[in-house]
């Protein structure tokens, strides 16, 4: 047998041993009562009725309410629902009739009060009525408390009481009902309950929200310190690698420039046999003939530059790198060497002009210097080696010397054990270094080399300031543009093979491709060998609109003008002056 039917059967046998007692309780009173309803006043028989009542339900309360605390919530669900099969089996029988007592001839009083005890015994029934559809109500609420089923179970099985018992019971059925309703259900408790758990979660949510939110509030702020402090930290390492770079890129710029490009002091070193670029660079470095000894390593190495010769050597500080290199690919002399050793070519200077230079300076002769100009065979040679500078001279047509303007001006080493040949090479290999970097401008600016190094010799001898040679620069292209002849008197001075201080108008008649005061457009080529600066103010001149210029000769200033009229205004001023 289950725990359940155990309880069950204790209940059931604890309630008829109460319902008997109650029962000879109440008929004893009755005896009682009966025996002593002359002799008592009305007033004590209702005193004691009552005091009996509450007798009666103190014991009830007392009995039944020890023993609900000790059931738990379902116990006494099951209890309850036990307790109303038991109400419909083991119902007592009907209050037993008044006729169990001697049959006595009552009085109006008497009649009265069977009466009146008949309507309670009606009201009783009605309210047991309704506490039994109570107690069905209550027991579809789970959690009603094992008091109120056990109380509505003693009442339901209470046999009808009499006047004064039913009396006590409805007050106390009343107040268990008052009970019953002002006690919660199952699912309101848990209702309750659930909503203070939601409260006390929302709560705990709140605070754990609030102790997230200090606590991302705190790491966002711990993330912009970092982040600032990387930031800080990044922009410091740019700007010391920037200025790093920024240096070291200034640093071997200038290493790999002349080191005075006006100096043309020469400067004689020695390289010994078995000479490492390194320690060739050391000891340039230490004749103050280039400006770092590492830079020129670095520069050998990136070129690929080797066969280094040892010997004897004159350099000077206006020299580069690529050309002093090349000196150490030919080879030094065996001996030191003097000045009578070292050849330099003005700007400006015309081939005439360096052939006869050649001759004062070296064991050559001026005629030798000429033939080698004029051999076509020996400028293919070069030609082929440097193709970007020397194609447009070899497609020109009646040029005097195809060399002329490629010999740039500049110092050279003049060795016994080299031939002309060898010399000229060099001069030739100078001003393609020059024009290497202008190429591609060159290209862009719609010329050609030939082109390029005849206005630069007209311009080197035109002008004297840089401003200047820029202005004039432009003034040619005017003129060109507008397809007028340049009149340079450069053009006719070297059509006549002659170096005068005046070109008169009998000058300017000459039949030569070189005149262009005859001619228009560039003329055949170079009249001499220009400087790098005149070919920098061909490639970048000064905008103007002018068509004219004069210089005063007297102090080398030059004046422009727009129309003719104002040009022979300047020439009258600043030319025929003193005539």
């Amino acid at each position: 047998m289950s725990e359940d039917q155990n309880q069950h059967s204790e209940e059931g046998s604890f309630k008829e041993q109460i319902m008997r007692a109650l029962e000879e309780g109440r008929k004893n009173r009755e005896a009682d009562a009966t025996k002593k309803t002359h002799t008592r006043p009305e007033s004590s028989k209702v005193k004691k009725d009552a005091n009996d009542d509450d007798d009666l339900a103190s014991s009830y309360e007392r009995l039944f309410g020890n023993r609900r605390d000790k059931k738990d919530t379902t116990a006494s669900e099951q209890k309850s629902e036990s307790s109303k099969k038991e109400i419909k089996k083991e119902e007592p029988p009907k209050e037993p009739k008044t006729e169990a007592v001697p049959k006595k001839k009552v009085s109006d009083s008497d009649s009265i009060s069977k009466s009146e005890e008949r309507k309670e015994n009606k009201r009783i029934k009605a309210e047991k009525k309704k506490a039994i559809e109570e107690e069905k109500r209550s027991s579809k609420i789970q959690n009603k408390k094992s008091t109120t089923h056990s109380n509505d179970s003693r009442k339901s099985v209470t046999a009808v009481p009499s006047k004064k018992e039913s009396k006590a019971e409805s007050e106390k059925e009343s107040l268990t009902n008052e009970h019953v309703e002002e006690e919660p259900s199952i699912f309101q408790r848990i209702g309750e309950k659930f909503e203070e758990l939601r409260q006390m979660d929302e709560e705990f949510e709140g605070d754990l929200s609030e102790e997230s939110n200090l606590k991302r509030a705190e790491r966002r702020k711990e993330d912009r310190v970092v982040r600032k402090i990387v930031y800080i930290l990044t922009i410091g390492i740019l700007i010391v690698a920037g200025i790093l770079a920024i240096s070291g890129y200034n640093y071997v710029s200038a290493g790999l420039k002349p080191l005075d490009k006006n100096d043309k002091k020469l400067v004689q070193v020695e390289v010994p046999s078995g000479s490492s670029n390194r320690q060739i660079g050391d000891i340039l470095e230490d004749g103050d003939v280039i400006r770092d000894g590492m830079v020129f390593n670095f520069y050998t190495k990136f070129k690929n530059l080797t066969n280094f010769q040892a010997g004897y050597y004159q350099f000077s500080p206006n020299m580069t790198l690529d050309q002093i290199s090349k000196e150490l690919q030919q080879g030094g002399s065996a001996e030191p060497l003097d000045d009578a050793s070292k050849l330099t070519v003005p700007e400006g200077y015309d081939v005439d002009k360096i052939a006869s230079l050649v001759a004062k300076k070296t064991d050559f002769k001026k005629e030798d210097f000429i033939k080698v100009m004029k051999d076509e065979k020996f400028f293919d040679q070069l030609k082929a080696q440097y193709p970007d500078l020397l194609t447009d001279a070899g497609n020109a047509k009646d040029v005097r010397y195809r060399l002329e303007g490629y010999l740039f001006p500049a110092t050279y080493n003049v060795h016994k054990n080299r031939s002309l040949e060898d010399l000229v090479t060099q001069m030739v290999d100078t001003t393609n270094q020059i024009l290497t970097p202008y190429y591609s401008q060159i290209k862009e600016k719609g010329l050609n080399v030939q082109e390029v190094m005849t206005l630069a010799s007209l311009v080197e001898k035109e002008g004297v300031t840089q401003s200047d040679r820029k202005k004039i620069a432009q003034v040619f292209f005017n003129r060109i543009e507008a397809q007028m002849p340049l009149q340079s008197d450069i053009s006719i001075l070297y059509a006549l093979g002659e170096h005068k201080e005046v070109v008169t108008i009998k000058d300017t008649e000459v039949d030569s491709p070189y005149n262009l005061y005859t001619n228009t457009g560039y003329g055949p080529g170079p009249f001499d060998n220009p400087s790098q600066e005149a070919i920098q103010a061909v490639l970048d001149p000064t905008k103007n609109d002018y068509y004219y210029f004069v210089a005063d000769i007297s102090t080398g200033k030059v004046y422009y003008a727009k129309t003719y009229e104002e040009h022979m205004e300047l020439v009258e001023k600043y030319v025929n002056k003193e005539k």
